[in-house]
C-alpha cells in the first residue's frame, strides 16, 4: 500500500461569517427552528442534500454564495440574532437546576448509553432507546443539569434501509465522515488527539475521544478506528449492534471501561453514573477499580461507595432482551481485569448471575448493573411492574410490589419534534413560557384559548406538507428500485392532503404487530376506499438485519400496498430516521401503536404527535397505559392479557377496526357548517392540555434529578468521607448480618383477636405482640413488621402493607416487639410477621435480599 499523508481541510469562511462554525458545531440548532431556518436560508437545496448537516454544508457550499451572504445585510442581521440567542442560552444563569437546587454545587452526572439519537446527521442511533438518550441530553441542557454523555462513535452506525422489488429489506452501511459531521476530536494542550486504552487478550486497544456539544451538555464518543489498533480492533466501533457476542462484549468494554477512563482523562469525576441499559454495566466495575486504587481499599468497600452513586435504567420487558455472555468468553477478556479487583473469578461471574452458584447460568449484564447500583428503574409504570415480576426470582420471599425496582416514565424533547407552525401558534396564544417550562400544566391549559379555526389550519397545512414529502420520497424509492416510468409517475397522486391520515412508524419487531391492521384486508380496503370518508396510512420502520420475521412484516405491507384499489391510500417509506419521523408526527391525524401487551416497555413515538395536534390509538401498553383517557384518544382493549396470542391478535384487530369505523372516522368527518370538525378539535385540545405537560423529557429528567441524582450524590459523598469510614463499617455490618441471619427466628405471635375473638369492627385496633430470636444481632439491625392486608381465596395476603412493630423489651437473646393493626375496612383480612435487616447506609433489599417470615 502506498504511504498516505493525511491533512484536514476546513471551510473558508469570510470574516463576517465566522460565527457560522460555532453555530454548526453546537447541536442546539437541532431543536431551534430559527437556527435551522437560518441555515436553510444560506442554501435550501444544499441543506437537504447534506442531510441537514450544517458542517458538511459549510464544507461544500460554493464560495461565491458565501461571499454573497457576507454582503447580505438581512442575512447578517439574522446571523447576529441567532448567535445572540445561542449565547444567551449557553450563558443563562437562571436555569431550572440553579433555581431549584442552588446549593447543589457538587453534582456531576455521567450518562452512559450505547446509542444517542440527537439529529439525523449524526447517525449513531437505531431507534427509541437512542432517541430517548438524545432527548435526555437535550432536556438536561435546557434545564441546566450538570451532566455529560458517554457513548461510541460508529464508523458506519446503524444501517440504511432499502427494499427489493419484492419488498424485502436490504441494508447498506455507508461510512461516516467524522470530519464533515458536528463532532470534534478532544485535543491535549499540545493540540494532539486524546486517547484511552483497555487491555484485551494479548494486546492493548486504544480509543480516541471525540466531543459533540449538545447545547450546554458535552457528549464524549469513543472511536477505535485508529492506526494504533490492529485492523480487527479498528472494527470494534464500526456498527451499532453489529457482529456476534464477542464483538458486543468488546463494544461494551469500550463503552464502560474506556468511557470511565475518558472522563478521568478529561478530569471529569462523576458523582453519579447513570447506566442507560445493561450495555454500560462495565462502567460500574471500572469506577470501583479506580476507587480501590485511589483509596487503597478492597473491592467490597469500594463497591459500597460507587454503587451508592450509580443508577441503572432498564428498557427491556423480557429476560431475552438483556445481554448474556458465556463465562469462558468473560474469562478470556476479564481474567486479568478481575485480578485487579482482588476477587476470585468465580465471584466475579456470580455478580452477573441471578443465582451466583448456578454454573449453567450465563453472565447477565443487567444483573451486573443491578448489583452495582443502589437504584434501578423501568421506563413506565407498567414496565416497572413487569420488571419487578422478572426480578422476583432474585428476591425470594419478597412480595412482588416490594421488589426494589421503581419506574420513571419516559418522555420526549418536545421542541425537537414540534412543527414551526404549531410552535408559533402556541407562542401566540399561550406565550413562549411553554418552551422553557414544558411541564407547566397551567401554560398548557391555555390551549383552550386557541381558536379552532387557527388550530385546524395548522393541522391541515402540516398534513399537506407531509403528503408532499411522502410523494417526493416515494418517487426516489421507486426510481432506486428500478420500477417502471408509469409507476414512478403515479407517485405524484398518492395520498390525499385532506384525508384522515394514520401513521405507524417504529422498529419492525414482531411483537409490535405492524400487520395487525392488515388482519382483515377486505374490511381495511373498505375503510381506505370510502369516497365520502377516505382513510390513508403512512408507514415506516426498520427490522433488525437478522430479524427475518420483522422483514417479512414489511414485505407483507409492500405487497398489500400494491393492490390496485389501495395503492394511493397506503404508503411505506424506506429508511426511517429522525427527519422522516418529524414529518410524520407533525402531519398525521392518528398515531397507531399495536404492541402485544406488556411487551412495550414505554414507547415514545406516540408522544411526539401530542404537541403537533395528533391523536393516539394504541394498545394500553407502556406509556399509553398511563396516558389514556377517553377524552384524549382511543384504547384498543382495556389491558387484557391473553394466553393465546393468535386469539389476542384476532380480538384486538377486530377492536381496532370497530374503533376506526364507529368512532374515529365519523368523528373526523363530522363537520360543522363552517367545515370544521369541532369535536375532533376538542379532543386535540384535551390531548395537548392533559398529556403534553406530563410526557416530556423535561419532566422526566427533573424527576431523575430529584429522585436519583441528588440523593445519590449525597449518599456517594457520605460514604466517601472520612476515608470511607461508613462504607467500611457497612461491609462489616453486611457480613455480620449474613452470618447471623440463619439465627433470626420468630418464636411466637399473639394478638388481642386470638385471645378474645377473631371478629373486629371497622375502626378498632388489634394489638400484636411478637417474641423473636435475633442471635448476635440487635434491634438496631432489623425491622420487625406486621404485613397486613385482605386475604385471597388461598388465604394469602394481597395488596399487603407493612406495619412497623416497636421493640419493647429483651430477655437474654429473646426480644419482644409490640404494635397495633388498625382495621380500616371490612372483610376477611390477615397478617404475617416478618423481619428484615436495616441500615441507613444500605440499599435494602436491593443489595441484600434477606427476609424471615413467621
Amino acid at each position: 500500500m502506498p504511504t498516505v499523508h493525511p491533512f484536514h481541510v476546513i471551510p473558508s469562511l469570510p470574516g463576517s461569517l465566522q460565527g457560522l462554525r460555532a453555530l454548526a458545531f453546537n447541536l442546539r440548532w437541532a431543536w431551534d427552528h430559527e437556527t435551522i431556518e437560518f441555515f436553510r436560508r444560506l442554501d435550501r437545496d444544499l441543506w437537504e442534500q447534506s442531510g441537514h448537516n450544517p458542517v458538511r454544508m459549510l464544507g461544500t457550499i460554493d464560495q461565491e454564495r458565501l461571499r454573497e451572504a457576507a454582503q447580505d445585510e438581512a442575512f447578517l442581521a439574522q446571523m447576529d440574532r441567532v448567535n445572540r440567542a445561542t449565547e444567551n442560552y449557553l450563558r443563562a444563569a437562571n436555569t431550572w437546576f440553579r433555581r431549584a437546587h442552588a446549593d447543589a454545587h457538587n453534582v456531576q452526572v455521567a450518562y452512559f448509553s450505547m446509542e444517542f439519537g440527537i439529529t439525523e446527521c449524526l447517525p449513531i442511533y437505531s431507534g427509541g432507546l437512542g432517541v430517548l438518550a438524545g432527548d435526555h441530553l437535550k432536556s438536561s441542557s435546557d434545564l441546566g443539569i450538570p451532566l455529560v454523555g458517554v457513548g461510541l462513535l460508529y464508523q458506519q452506525g446503524y444501517f440504511h434501509q432499502y427494499l427489493t422489488s419484492d419488498g424485502w429489506q436490504q441494508e447498506r452501511y455507508p461510512e461516516n465522515d467524522f470530519y464533515n459531521m458536528p463532532v470534534q476530536p478532544e485535543l491535549d494542550v499540545a493540540g494532539h488527539p486524546i486517547y484511552v486504552s483497555v487491555d484485551f487478550p494479548g494486546r492493548v486497544v486504544y480509543a480516541q475521544i471525540w466531543k459533540v456539544q449538545v447545547g450546554r451538555v458535552p457528549l464524549y464518543l469513543l472511536d477505535t478506528n485508529i492506526e494504533q489498533n490492529n485492523p480487527a480492533d479498528q472494527n470494534i466501533t464500526d456498527q451499532l449492534y453489529g457482529g456476534d457476542k464477542e464483538m458486543r462484549l468488546k463494544q461494551e468494554m469500550i463503552l464502560g471501561i474506556a468511557g470511565m477512563r475518558a472522563l478521568a482523562k478529561l478530569e471529569i469525576r462523576p458523582t453519579v453514573c447513570h447506566m442507560n441499559e445493561g450495555h454500560a454495566a462495565f462502567a460500574a466495575l471500572e469506577r470501583t477499580r479506580v476507587l480501590m486504587e485511589e483509596k487503597n481499599v478492597d473491592y467490597k468497600q469500594a463497591r459500597e461507595v460507587t454503587a451508592a452513586g450509580n443508577l441503572f435504567t432498564t428498557h427491556t420487558p423480557v429476560p431475552a432482551g438483556f445481554d448474556f455472555f458465556p463465562p469462558d468468553l468473560l474469562h478470556r477478556y476479564f481474567g486479568a481485569y478481575v485480578e485487579s479487583l482482588g476477587i476470585p473469578f468465580d465471584e466475579f461471574i456470580a455478580l452477573g448471575r441471578v443465582h451466583g452458584d448456578d454454573h449453567d447460568e450465563q453472565f447477565n449484564m443487567a444483573v451486573l448493573a443491578l448489583r452495582h447500583s443502589h437504584n434501578c428503574n423501568g421506563v413506565s409504570k407498567l414496565h416497572g411492574k413487569v420488571t419487578r415480576r422478572m426480578a422476583q426470582v432474585g428476591f425470594p420471599g419478597f412480595p412482588e410490589d416490594e421488589i426494589p425496582i421503581t419506574h420513571v416514565t419516559n418522555g420526549i424533547h418536545t421542541r425537537s419534534f414540534i412543527s414551526q407552525e404549531m410552535s408559533d401558534l402556541l407562542d401566540r396564544y399561550i406565550g413562549g413560557r411553554w418552551q422553557w417550562d414544558i411541564s407547566d400544566s397551567n401554560a398548557w391549559a391555555r390551549v383552550e384559548e386557541i381558536p379552532d379555526e387557527e388550530l385546524w389550519r395548522v393541522r391541515e397545512r402540516r398534513r399537506e406538507r407531509m403528503v408532499v414529502f411522502a410523494r417526493t420520497r416515494l418517487k426516489a424509492q421507486y426510481e432506486q428500485r428500478g420500477m417502471s416510468e408509469f409507476e414512478v409517475r403515479q407517485t405524484r397522486e398518492v395520498l390525499n392532503p385532506d384525508a384522515l391520515t394514520i401513521g405507524f412508524a417504529r422498529r419492525f419487531a414482531t411483537y409490535k404487530r405492524a400487520t395487525l391492521l392488515l388482519s382483515d384486508q377486505e374490511r381495511l380496503i373498505r375503510l381506505l376506499t370510502d369516497s365520502g370518508r377516505p382513510v390513508q396510512i403512512l408507514m415506516a420502520g426498520k427490522a433488525h438485519p437478522r430479524d427475518d420475521g420483522g422483514k417479512d412484516l414489511i414485505r407483507q405491507i409492500i405487497h398489500f400496498a400494491r393492490n390496485e384499489e389501495v395503492r394511493h391510500r397506503i404508503v411505506f417509506l424506506e429508511d426511517y430516521d429522525l427527519s422522516l419521523a418529524r414529518h410524520l408526527v407533525q402531519g398525521v391525524d392518528i398515531w397507531l401503536n399495536t404492541p402485544r401487551r406488556p411487551m412495550e416497555a414505554s414507547g415514545t413515538s406516540g408522544m411526539k404527535v401530542l404537541a403537533n395536534g395528533g391523536l393516539n390509538i394504541s394498545i394500553p401498553d407502556g406509556w399509553w397505559a398511563e396516558g389514556y383517557d377517553p377524552r384524549v384518544g382511543w384504547s384498543i382493549g382495556r389491558g387484557e392479557e391473553y394466553p393465546d396470542p393468535d386469539y389476542q391478535d384476532r380480538a384486538e384487530a377486530n377492536a381496532l377496526y370497530d374503533i376506526l369505523e364507529k368512532e374515529v372516522v365519523p368523528l373526523f368527518y363530522d363537520r360543522s357548517t363552517d367545515g370544521l370538525p369541532r369535536a375532533w378539535i376538542a379532543r386535540i385540545k384535551n390531548s395537548m392540555r392533559l398529556l403534553c405537560p406530563v410526557f416530556n423529557t423535561h419532566r422526566m429528567v427533573s424527576e431523575y434529578t430529584e429522585r436519583f441524582y441528588l440523593p445519590a450524590t449525597d449518599r456517594h459523598e457520605a460514604l466517601l468521607a472520612e476515608d470511607l469510614k461508613r462504607a467500611k463499617d457497612l461491609v462489616v455490618w453486611k457480613q455480620r448480618v449474613r452470618d447471623q441471619w440463619a439465627n433470626v427466628r420468630i418464636e411466637s405471635v399473639r394478638t388481642t383477636a386470638t385471645e378474645d375473638t377473631d371478629i373486629l369492627c371497622v375502626g378498632t385496633a388489634m394489638q400484636v405482640s411478637v417474641t423473636l430470636q435475633l442471635g448476635a444481632l440487635g434491634p438496631e439491625d432489623v425491622l420487625v413488621q406486621a404485613y397486613h392486608g385482605p386475604l385471597d381465596v388461598n388465604h394469602q395476603v394481597t395488596r399487603g402493607k407493612p406495619i412497623p412493630l416497636q421493640w419493647h423489651s429483651r430477655e437474654g437473646d429473646i426480644h419482644h416487639y409490640e404494635g397495633a393493626i388498625t382495621c380500616a375496612i371490612s372483610g376477611l383480612q390477615g397478617f404475617s410477621v416478618r423481619v428484615l435487616p436495616t441500615n441507613p447506609d444500605a440499599a435494602l433489599p436491593l443489595e441484600m435480599p434477606l427476609i424471615t417470615w413467621e
